[in-house]
């Protein structure tokens, strides 16, 4: 079974790749806040058919107000920022930034869970952020907006992560997931007049053809989730770099640089060292990048632990 999870997680990423190629396209011409609204308002529809299924008896008020505003917060602006760097920058270089998510999570879990992170795990986060390094080149290439919201959308990615691995044991399912997709229409409603511009019925095509694929992608990942273990899974997110090489040189032109290519490896080997160190090292109850099921940033999608909570016996903590 592991084996049909890991072609499932395949073919959901390069899903998820393609998506991004419609991105980064769109973004030519459309702001990443008007992408990600009509994207997210598109997607709705969909995640309501899942909200109703959810019987669990309770209120919409949060048990922890707080860190549910915050999650919400955060969650309303990762996608546009990713966005908006799949706009600026090349696709493997925008996927090598956003790699550095789990080394985030490894970070953030320390304050925010308690997590006590061994020497191993913080030697794969320091190695890791040599990657980052390796990418960004500081005094080689110039610093852009296209890196500063790509780190930005990691680091809130991780932050909301490690939030949801706090408060989900004690909040309802409908309640995780209903608050920050109407933060996202509320932010990202405000910002449209800003930058509104008409949509042409071909732009609007592009539009839900990345709510229809963010929203199969997800029930993908769901489903590789569901039969295989998240160990073998999870790594499989980091082909999203192989399909972003093949999609800058066919259809952007664009030069893959090597150091970007290296960075990203070096990121990407630190990414699954902390996995399998949580999967096998067995000195943590929080495994908190292990349990982060999600791409994060992408508009309209909700959190794929969200729906193994309801699904699986097991997956009860997610």
């Amino acid at each position: 079974m592991n084996v049909k999870a890991a072609l499932l997680a395949l073919l959901a990423y390069a899903i998820f790749s393609t998506h991004d190629v419609v991105v980064k396209v769109l973004g030519a011409d459309v702001s990443p806040v008007q992408l990600v609204f009509f994207s997210s308002l598109l997607s709705f529809p969909l995640l309501v058919l899942m909200l109703i299924k959810d019987v669990t008896p309770g209120h919409l008020r949060p048990v922890h107000p707080w860190w549910m505003a915050a999650r919400s917060a955060t969650m309303a602006v990762i996608p546009a920022c990713a966005f908006y760097a799949f706009s600026e920058l090349p696709l493997a270089e925008t996927y090598a930034l956003l790699f550095a998510t789990p080394l985030l999570i490894t970070l953030l879990s320390i304050p925010i869970l308690g997590e006590k992170v061994g020497l191993p795990r913080l030697a794969a986060v320091v190695v890791g952020f040599i990657g980052v390094m390796v990418v960004l080149r500081p005094g080689a290439t110039s610093f852009g907006y296209g890196h500063a919201a790509a780190l930005f959308a990691a680091f809130c990615a991780a932050f909301q992560s490690v939030v949801l691995r706090k408060i989900s044991s004690d909040e309802r399912r409908v309640v995780l997931m209903i608050y920050p997709m109407l933060m996202t229409f509320v932010v990202m409603g405000l910002a449209l007049p800003l930058v509104y511009v008409p949509l042409a019925g071909i732009t609007f095509g592009g539009i839900a053809i990345v709510a229809l694929f963010g929203f199969c992608a997800t029930l993908l990942t769901v489903s590789a989730y569901t039969i295989g273990e998240a160990a073998i899974v999870a790594p499989m997110q980091y082909s999203q770099i192989i399909w972003a090489t093949i999609f800058s040189v066919v259809l952007f032109d664009e030069t893959i640089d090597v150091m970007t290519l290296a960075g990203a490896a070096i990121i990407i080997a630190s990414g699954i060292f902390i996995v399998l160190r949580e999967a096998f090292g067995g000195r943590s109850d929080n495994t908190p990048v292990l349990r982060t099921r999600s791409r994060g940033y992408t508009a309209g999608g909700t959190n794929v632990s969200l729906i193994l909570k309801r699904r699986s016996p097991e997956n009860h903590t997610e």
